[in-house]
């Protein structure tokens, strides 16, 4: 427990002790009365017994001091402070009470997050085989764990292939569908032979998945994806850009941001777009860094409404170790938002390593 949490429970304690030493310096003025704010303020920290026997105290020390210093004990205004206490205690005893039920649920709402969080966004692998990689991660919703966006890495007998992905949407239903795009990326990103393969076989299940909602919520429901390949034996990197943010390429401390020569739908939209998956092919050689991110980087805003300038903030630490260069990203990111994010936000660095490393 951290020492402000101590000072903020010790403060019912140490009102009591305030106020019966000013009430005994100053009888007249009858700071006694300041004693039913004691059990208020444990409500908000100490659990149910621990409110009362703190009301108790408030109780007995009213009365101490009626008795003591000519507060007049059987007097109406005595009388009516300690009746003021008492009914304060019991009122914040009953508001402990629900606040530690609160306290309980919201534990247990949190364990099933990181439950789901660990089946649906697994820890990534420091490393696969010639590629290191560095993932940032954060949930736009409070005390969130998971949201619409998603990635994962997995090595194959094709080389090193990733996603990363957006759901249009939030809550439940975008975390549903992730997990529906991730699902099938998992059983399928093994045996495809190509990123345009795998692309399709995305569409396909999300297709399926939408079978099973509303038509106009099935309507609505598409994920923008970015597909990567990277072979072992080849010094060069493969992409589908599934209506997702082009990444950017870092190559000796220059940045490009790698646009698709040709547009690929978003997955469940390639019925009305057309299922055409170009694969793009860049140079992708031993110290290249490749960083993935979702909209919730690009299209944060200022106070002004301006977008973040992710290429141009991102060329200060294009020399940076991916770890550092998302650890620089994210404070950057924080700073220029004023710490309030409204989507979530995911960026993964993908650095080609040399092969003995």
């Amino acid at each position: 427990m951290d020492q402000p949490f101590e000072w903020i429970r010790l403060a019912p304690l140490l009102l009591i002790a305030l106020t019966v030493v000013v009430d005994t310096l100053t009888p007249h003025l009858q700071f006694n009365r300041l004693l039913g704010a004691a059990p208020a303020l444990a409500a908000a920290t100490w659990p149910l017994a621990g409110t009362l026997i703190i009301g108790l105290l408030a109780i007995v020390a009213a009365i101490g001091l009626a008795a003591t210093y000519n507060h007049d004990l059987g007097g109406t205004s005595s009388l009516f402070t300690v009746l003021a206490i008492t009914a304060i205690t019991l009122a914040a005893a009953y508001a402990s009470r629900v606040r530690q039920h609160r306290e309980r649920t919201l534990a247990d709402v949190r364990t099933v997050a990181e439950t789901a969080q660990q089946v649906l966004l697994r820890p990534l692998p420091p490393h696969l085989g010639h590629v290191d990689i560095e993932l940032l991660y954060q949930a736009a919703a409070p005390h969130a764990r998971i949201g619409g966006d998603f990635y994962e890495a997995r090595q194959t007998q094709h080389g090193v292939r990733l996603i990363i992905g957006d759901v249009r949407g939030r809550g439940l239903p975008a975390v549903e569908a992730a997990a529906v795009v991730l699902s099938s990326f998992r059983v399928n990103v093994r045996d495809a032979p190509d990123l345009a393969d795998l692309a399709a076989r995305l569409e396909t299940s999300m297709n399926e998945y939408c079978e099973d909602l509303p038509s106009e919520d099935a309507m609505e429901c598409f994920v923008t994806t970015l597909l990567v390949e990277i072979p072992a034996g080849q010094s060069i990197a493969r992409l589908v850009t599934c209506g997702h943010p082009p990444p950017l390429l870092l190559h000796e401390g220059e940045v490009r941001e790698v646009e698709p020569s040709a547009p690929s739908p978003p997955v469940n939209m390639a019925a009305l777009l057309g299922a055409q998956y170009q694969i793009d092919v860049i140079p992708f050689t031993v110290g290249d860094r490749l960083l993935l991110y979702t909209d919730g980087v690009s299209e944060s805003r200022d106070l002004t409404g301006t977008f973040y300038p992710l290429s141009q903030r991102i060329r200060r630490w294009s020399l940076a170790t991916p770890r550092q260069l998302l650890a620089h990203l994210h404070q950057d990111l924080s700073a220029y938002v004023s710490g309030a994010l409204d989507d979530d936000l995911t960026a993964l660095v993908a650095h080609r390593a040399a092969p003995d490393t």
